[in-house]
């Protein structure tokens, strides 16, 4: 795979998933092989039960392509997107680096997705796998103007609340120009109460959470807290890519976008920790950045995290790292 362009490669191993382990004796030889199911592992948060607490991070299955098959590798959750209203086909190509020195990513792929509505017509039609948690990330199209973007979330909430089990903002990608703009207070605050008004309207309310940026000043985390606190989300997501380039060796350094990975590691338990000596009401966390063993999983958690989401740590670490911090977990809960 590691020969292959990461786009390219990317594309292919969903396609031989969706293909070879959707259904039959392989996908349960997969399950029988991968899973770990124990009631130490499970997780009730927002009225949701989680059957173990690793997630796939938004990014991996943007279009929803292959969550069966994902599913038999041992996630209790699934996150799929960043979902926008009308399909787009993101940046041009390339768009897509492997740090492989640093075990990390720079991606600027620009929320390429096939659109909300042949997304959830996919989601209809899903087999849900057994206690599997659905979560779908949604974000606004390139093209339709900042002060005009809540209309975009609005409309993703509309046709995702009776398909998910939580939806996840995403105003946090550094590749759509100037959606990190919608993290300032006013325009986050404005947002996010017409999103728990809109949704407070529906037949099936759902949890909604907020992807944050690792690159926040801890003034503007305290701000995010304080708004998810007063309006109640269900949690907060840290933490998205970063812009920084701090001690990277690999020669793609230098190409612009969202770095991932090993990188991110040590912000994203510093963003973990300083949200969750600020938090004073309940909500999840869920940790996400760098996670590329069981010992960083664990560390996640301890930082304050409830559940934790992997990507970059699947591509270098393979799926057997699910089960690897699945059964670190389980003997970490056993011996205390």
């Amino acid at each position: 795979m590691f020969a292959l362009d990461p786009e390219q490669s990317h594309r292919f191993v969903l396609g031989i998933l969706r293909i070879t382990i959707s259904k039959g004796i392989l996908r349960w030889l997969v399950k029988k092989c991968y899973q770990v199911r124990t009631d130490e592992l499970k997780k009730d948060l927002f009225d949701k039960k989680f059957f173990n607490p690793i997630g796939l991070a938004a990014g991996f299955d943007k279009d929803a392509l292959a969550i069966e098959s994902l599913s038999s590798f041992g996630f209790g959750f699934i996150e799929i997107g960043t979902v926008t209203p009308k399909a787009q086909d993101g940046n041009p190509k390339k768009r897509l680096f492997r740090l492989s020195r640093d075990y990390g990513l720079i991606n600027r792929m620009g929320f390429n997705n096939e659109g909300s509505q042949t997304i959830a017509r996919r989601l209809k039609k899903l087999k849900r796998p057994d206690g599997l948690i659905i979560g779908v990330n949604i974000g606004k199209n390139k093209d339709t103007p900042i002060k005009e973007s809540i209309n975009d979330y609005l409309k993703c909430l509309k046709t995702f609340s009776p398909l998910a089990d939580f939806i996840t903002i995403n105003v946090s990608s550094p590749n759509t120009p100037e959606l990190q703009s919608l993290q300032e207070k006013e325009l986050l605050k404005n947002l996010i109460n017409k999103l728990i008004t809109e949704n407070n309207k529906s037949k099936s309310p759902v949890p909604i959470l907020l992807k944050i940026s690792p690159d926040l000043s801890f003034q503007q985390v305290d701000d995010i807290v304080e708004i998810v606190e007063k309006t109640k989300l269900a949690g907060i997501v840290a933490v998205n890519t970063t812009l920084k380039r701090d001690e990277i060796k690999s020669p793609y350094k230098d190409q612009k976008g969202g770095l991932s990975g090993r990188p991110l590691f040590q912000r994203s338990l510093e963003i973990i920790s300083y949200i969750k000596a600020k938090q004073t009401k309940p909500f999840c966390i869920i940790g996400v950045g760098g996670i590329q063993s069981p010992q960083d999983a664990l560390k996640i958690f301890e930082a304050g995290a409830d559940l934790i989401q992997i990507y970059t740590g699947l591509v270098y670490q393979g799926p057997r790292l699910i089960k690897r911090i699945n059964q670190y977990l389980l003997r970490s809960i056993q011996s205390n």
